[in-house]
């Protein structure tokens, strides 16, 4: 019961804002656009010079993500070929992490520095610490918690950088004339939504802490 009263909210609001992106991402795609994604993102990052960065589509949905080491933009085909207003938000928000690679943007450049150790936190700190658990070995729990707070760590870094990945796409659409002044709110609604499921990631990361936390201070053997 303790751990669901830790873990049950974050998990619930993360099925909310699963379901929130998927809803507003289905109706804005219902709102047309003058031009694809690709092809917003192709002009928006042409626009700030950055020519050589590609853009490729990939399987899956909602699937779109920049790849820093190859510099690329990868996009769903929904995204990639999709005349709507969904299409380019999500493409565009793409394109600003592009932007923040470009110009060394510090909680990029942190975040991605954070990736290989939350990928090793997350898998092996849950591990360790039942195992202390077991054997009442608290070296052991230490060393598990102390992982798995590189997954919170990332969770905290990555925030901003979504969170401006997003203001950029959003001005920068505006600002180049891909979209007007008022078909803005239209791109916001999907880019909103999909903030909110960066704040769940991130509230569920660091109440699990809190729950690793209280096992191990909770014991007094």
């Amino acid at each position: 019961m303790i751990y669901f009263l830790f873990v049950l909210p974050p998990f619930l609001l993360g099925l909310y804002a699963q379901w929130k992106v998927k809803s507003s991402f289905a109706a804005m795609s219902k709102v047309p656009a003058k031009m694809t994604g690709a092809t917003a993102a192709r002009r928006m990052l042409d626009a700030a010079g950055l020519q050589s960065v590609g853009i490729e589509q990939v399987p899956g949905q909602l699937s779109d993500h920049y790849d820093p080491r190859a510099k690329v933009l990868r996009l769903s085909p929904d995204v990639y070929s999709g005349h709507s207003m969904a299409s380019l938000g999500v493409a565009c928000h793409e394109a600003g992490h592009a932007f923040q690679d470009a110009q060394g943007y510090a909680p990029l450049v942190v975040r991605n520095l954070a990736v290989p150790a939350a990928n090793f936190g997350s898998g092996i700190g849950a591990t360790l610490l039942f195992l202390g658990a077991i054997m009442a070995f608290k070296p052991l729990m230490w060393i598990g918690v102390i992982l798995f707070s590189a997954v919170v760590f990332f969770q905290v870094v990555n925030l901003p950088v979504e969170f401006d990945a997003s203001n950029r796409a959003r001005a920068h659409l505006v600002d180049y004339g891909l979209i007007t002044a008022q078909e803005e709110k239209y791109v916001a609604k999907v880019l909103n939504a999909a903030a909110l499921t960066y704040v769940a990631a991130t509230l569920q990361s660091i109440m699990t802490l809190a729950y690793y936390l209280f096992i191990l201070l909770g014991r007094r053997d």
